[in-house]
């Protein structure tokens, strides 16, 4: 069961969700452009706390500044990064030994942003980052990025332009396709499940 937390990030409390488990490890998601009416209820983002609460972690999703009940106001993706870096640092000071991040959409050129600024997740997934619609340059190096998913039919997140950008992003890191799936993996969120749940 989840239970509603707040976050201290700047000046600002920002709301959010946890579902505790004794496993020492965290996961903080983070959710799509919310002025797209993206937020932590998303359905992609509620499907991977889904996940990784079935694999046994401590799962964090939050509303950004701006967003829902969360103080402040939207700063296209610049002071968001200090929001991942203040969800992480909850989790930690929960007991939390290893957090990992997953984005979705916006909130992955976010966490990705975040960690060239210096966060340092144990392991970074990125779902649908948006390289056709925001500017993926300033991210060039992501020691902790771990896993890649992406519809087939995305045209926000297209295959071909990340599969580009992962030699620059981090070799090692695996590229999952979804087959058939859109950017809001409308039928698939199960088959979404299953592939993050793969790779934990």
């Amino acid at each position: 069961m989840e239970e509603p937390i707040t976050i201290t990030s700047d000046t600002y409390t920002l709301e959010g969700l946890v579902q505790p488990s004794d496993c020492p490890h965290g996961i903080v998601i983070t959710h799509p452009h919310p002025l797209y009416g993206g937020n932590m209820y998303n359905n992609v983002v509620e499907t991977l706390a889904r996940a990784y609460a079935a694999a046994g972690y401590t799962t964090l999703r939050f509303n950004f500044r701006g967003t829902g009940g969360s103080e402040g106001h939207f700063d296209e993706g610049q002071s968001e990064q200090a929001d991942v870096m203040a969800a992480t640092a909850w989790l930690h000071a929960e007991g939390m030994e290893a957090v990992d991040v997953a984005g979705y959409s916006f909130g992955a050129w976010v966490a990705a942003l975040a960690v060239g600024a210096g966060l340092k997740p144990r392991r970074l997934i990125m779902v649908s980052p948006p390289v056709a619609f925001v500017d993926f340059g300033p991210v060039t190096s992501l020691p902790p990025l771990h896993l890649v998913i992406s519809g087939e039919v995305d045209d926000i997140a297209p295959v071909n332009a990340i599969r580009r950008e992962m030699p620059r992003w981090q070799s090692r890191a695996h590229l999952e396709i979804i087959a058939g799936a859109d950017h809001f993996y409308s039928g698939r969120l199960e088959t979404l499940a299953e592939r993050v749940t793969a790779h934990l």
